[in-house]
């Protein structure tokens, strides 16, 4: 079976649901509120688990209520939490406010995840084992860096996603295989505002590019070879929440699984479709056949 290993952080998501996101300085009524395990890291790794990886998640959860939930949470999901240790102190969360047009605006508190600013001994024989290894920047840098430089050393596929989006120092770019932006961080990090322009300047920094333009789908493009554009299924969005992430812990599983990389951007935006017609975002993350049937619609 593929193998993943992802390093990265985990979140209790704290939801909100307003019609509208209120402006600097408003107060607005929300309808509901909800608390949802969550973190780029976790959510990755869920996606990756219920796409039919096994899966080892590296971190940190906080010794309180929401971090004995957050490990339940990812072992009801398959997810290995072996190397995931339990520090002093509050778990990482994450503040949504998630609008009736399915967009969120998003705070990040750290809490344990500001600890895992190194590996720890057997991280990188888990990362070694791999098939890829998955990366986001929630966490401390230099765990990103260290993470991605031991699977660089055991030929093991390193998949970044750029957020929250900041400046990529150079050891880490050399370590990269495949970097996942949304449009956002794309144009971001290159200052280009056509997201064609943008992907073809982060090729000058990684062999792969794939940006992920919401409801439009997504583009792709590597060294030698012809862009890729790959429409996502025509679907009614309800929360986006954790779309982008579904999107690359699918689509690293697909990679792996050594499907044709047209098949497997399919493939990853038709588990994308199904988890934003849901609320939530580790709760939204489809099963292998829900993704298979919306693959096939």
């Amino acid at each position: 079976m593929t193998h993943i290993a992802v390093l990265g952080s985990t979140n209790m998501d704290l939801v909100t649901y307003v019609a509208k996101a209120p402006r600097r300085g408003e107060t607005v009524t929300g309808r509901e509120f909800r608390t949802v395990p969550g973190g780029k890291g976790a959510n990755q790794a869920i996606a990756a688990a219920r796409a039919g990886a096994t899966v080892s998640m590296i971190g940190a959860v906080g010794n309180d209520a929401f971090g004995a939930r957050l490990r339940a949470t990812l072992e009801h999901s398959g997810v290995d939490t072996d190397f995931l240790r339990t520090v002093e102190g509050p778990s990482g969360t994450a503040h949504i406010v998630v609008d009736d047009e399915g967009g969120n605006a998003i705070v990040v508190i750290p809490g344990a995840n500001g600890t895992v600013d190194h590996l720890c001994p057997g991280d990188e024989g888990v990362i070694a084992t791999a098939d890829a290894l998955l990366l986001q920047l929630e966490i401390p840098t230099a765990a990103v860096v260290a993470g991605a430089e031991a699977a660089h050393r055991h030929g093991v596929r390193t998949v970044l996603t750029p957020s929250p989006v900041q400046p990529l120092p150079p050891e880490l770019l050399t370590a990269i295989d495949l970097l996942v932006p949304n449009e956002y961080e794309a144009v971001t990090l290159t200052g280009r505002t056509d997201p064609r322009e943008a992907a073809a300047a982060l090729l000058d920094l990684v062999p792969q590019v794939v940006v992920t333009l919401g409801a439009t789908g997504c583009l792709y493009l590597a060294r030698g070879a012809e862009p890729l554009v790959v429409p996502a299924p025509p679907v009614r969005a309800v929360d986006s929440t954790g779309a982008g992430d579904t999107f690359a812990g699918t689509f690293a599983v697909a990679l792996a699984e050594e499907k044709p990389v047209r098949e497997a951007l399919s493939w990853a935006a038709a588990a994308a479709a199904v988890s934003v017609q849901r609320e939530g975002a580790s709760a939204s993350m489809p099963y292998r056949p829900e993704i298979e049937a919306q693959y096939s619609a």
